[in-house]
C-alpha cells in the first residue's frame, strides 16, 4: 500500500532545493572574480567584496542554528563580523583597508562549515517528528533563500562597477537592439488595486509587504515604455544636469558637490558616448532603459513636464485589470545587461504598458513607508524598519538579475535617491 506524502515535508525538501540553487547562483558569481579581486570595494558605500563572501553563510547560520536547529556556534566571532561588517567611522564611508579581513582561506573554510552543519540539521530536522518552533520552518527557508537572492543582484551591480579586467567573462550574451522607438503615452482608468499581501493566504512576503490593503487611484496616463537612454540623451543636451530649477535642493547638492554630469552606466569618450556593460563598453544603445539614481529621474520627470508614477499608480498600470498568469520580460538572471524596451520578449500588462516587467526596476514617487497593519519580523526586527526614516523611495518591477520568485505583484524594493548602481530605470506620468 502506498503512503501518502508528507505535505509539509514535500514543501519543505522543495524549499532546501531551492536554497541549495541560490547557493550555486551567489558561487557563481563569485567565480567571474580574479582572486586579487576578492578584496576590493567597487563601490563606495558597500563593503568589501570579501565581506559578501562569509554575510550569505553568516546570515542564513544566525538565522537558521538557534531558532530551528539548537546547534551551538563554532567561530562566535566570524558569526559576528559576517552579520554586519566593520562599521564606518563617525557614520561616513567605510574606511576599512584589506588588512582588516580574514584571509581568503579561513573565509572560505567558515563557508564550508557552516553549509556542512545547516545541511546536516536541516535534514535531520524533515526526517523526525516536527518540534514545536516559533518560527515555521518554511518561513524561515524563505527568509533565506530570497536573502541571498537579493544578493545576487546586489553582487551583479558591485561587480558591474569593476575594472573588466577584474573578472573573467562567460560566454557573449550578444547585443540586442532595434529600431527606432516612438514614445506614447497609455491611458489608465480610474479604479482599484491591491497593495500588498493579506495574512490569511499562504504565500511568503516580507514583513514590508503586509497588510493587503484596496486603493483608488484616479485616471492617469502613463509612457508606454520606460525611459531610454535616447530619450535620457536629449535631457543631457538640453542641460538638464546644469539646470537649478529641475533638482530638489538635496538633490542639486548632491550632484554639483560629486560633480555628476551623466548617468553613472555612461562613459564619455572623444565625443562619443558608450555604455559601459559588465563585461565591455558598447555604443549607447538608444533603445535601452536609461538606469539612474530617483533624483535623476526625477529631474528628468520635472523637465519633461511630467511627474514619476506613485507606487499605487504604477501597480495600477502593471496588475490594474488582473495579474497575468505567468509573466515575460527580461528578469531572473537572463542577461547581465538590458534589452530594448520594446522587445518582443518584454512583454506588456493588460493596459498595454510595456517592458513593465523586469529590465529595470522602476524608480516611484512614493516614500517607503509600512502598510497599515505592519509588523515586524521578530526575527528580522530591522529588514524594513529602519529604512522607514522618508529618505528611501519605493521600486517596482525588477531587473535582469532579479530572480523570478520576487516579481510577485506585492514585493517593494527600495533605496535612497541618490545611489546610482542599482540597475533601476523609470517611467513617467501625466496625471488627469
Amino acid at each position: 500500500m502506498a503512503v501518502a506524502p508528507n505535505p509539509v515535508e514535500s514543501l519543505s525538501r522543495a524549499l532546501l532545493s531551492r536554497l541549495a540553487e541560490a547557493r550555486r547562483r551567489t558561487d557563481a558569481l563569485f567565480s567571474l572574480l580574479k582572486p586579487d579581486a576578492l578584496y576590493d570595494r567597487p563601490i563606495p558605500e558597500r563593503h568589501r567584496i570579501v565581506f559578501y563572501i562569509g554575510h550569505l553563510e553568516a546570515f542564513d547560520w544566525n538565522l537558521l542554528r538557534e531558532r530551528l536547529l539548537s546547534i551551538a556556534s563554532f567561530n562566535p566571532e566570524l558569526d559576528h563580523l559576517f552579520a554586519f561588517g566593520i562599521d564606518p567611522v563617525d557614520g561616513g564611508l567605510p574606511t576599512d583597508q584589506p588588512g582588516d579581513w580574514p584571509q581568503i582561506e579561513e573565509v572560505r573554510g567558515y563557508v564550508r562549515r557552516v553549509r556542512q552543519e545547516l545541511d546536516l540539521g536541516l535534514d535531520q530536522l524533515f526526517t523526525r517528528p516536527q518540534k514545536d518552533n516559533e518560527f515555521p520552518p518554511e518561513l524561515l527557508l524563505n527568509v533565506a533563500i530570497e536573502h541571498r537572492l537579493m544578493h545576487a543582484e546586489t553582487l551583479a551591480y558591485m561587480f558591474h562597477q569593476l575594472p573588466f579586467d577584474r573578472k573573467t567573462r562567460p560566454a557573449p550574451e550578444g547585443v540586442i537592439s532595434s529600431a527606432t522607438l516612438v514614445p506614447r503615452m497609455i491611458e489608465i482608468p480610474a479604479g482599484e488595486i491591491t497593495l500588498g499581501l493579506s495574512r490569511n493566504g499562504r504565500q511568503f512576503g516580507w514583513d514590508n509587504e503586509f497588510e493587503a490593503q484596496t486603493v483608488q487611484v484616479p485616471a492617469f496616463a502613463i509612457d508606454e515604455f520606460k525611459v531610454t537612454n535616447a530619450q535620457f540623451m536629449e535631457f543631457v543636451n538640453d542641460g538638464g544636469y546644469g539646470s537649478r530649477e529641475l533638482w530638489a535642493e538635496a538633490d542639486w547638492n548632491w550632484i554639483t558637490q560629486s560633480g555628476i554630469a551623466n548617468p553613472v552606466f555612461w562613459v564619455s569618450r572623444e565625443g562619443q558616448w558608450f555604455y559601459r556593460g559588465m563585461f565591455e563598453e558598447i555604443a549607447l544603445p538608444s533603445n535601452w532603459p536609461v538606469y539612474v539614481s530617483h533624483a535623476e529621474a526625477s529631474a528628468y520627470a520635472r523637465w519633461a513636464e511630467k511627474a514619476l508614477p506613485s507606487e499605487a499608480q504604477w501597480q495600477r498600470a502593471a496588475y490594474g485589470k488582473r495579474n497575468p498568469q505567468a509573466l515575460s520580460g527580461n528578469f531572473d538572471f537572463q542577461r547581465w545587461d538590458p534589452a530594448p524596451v520594446d522587445s518582443p520578449a518584454g512583454g506588456s500588462s493588460a493596459f498595454g504598458v510595456r517592458d513593465i516587467f523586469g529590465n529595470g526596476w522602476e524608480w516611484t514617487s512614493t516614500i517607503f513607508a509600512p502598510f497599515p497593519g505592519f509588523e515586524k519580523f521578530p526575527f528580522y526586527p530591522g529588514y524594513s524598519a529602519n529604512f522607514f526614516d522618508g529618505k528611501h523611495y519605493v521600486m517596482k518591477g525588477g531587473s535582469s538579475r532579479t530572480a523570478a520568485c520576487m516579481m510577485r505583484p506585492s514585493f517593494r524594493n527600495w533605496f535612497q535617491p541618490h545611489y546610482q548602481y542599482v540597475y533601476a530605470g523609470f517611467r513617467c506620468v501625466r496625471n488627469a
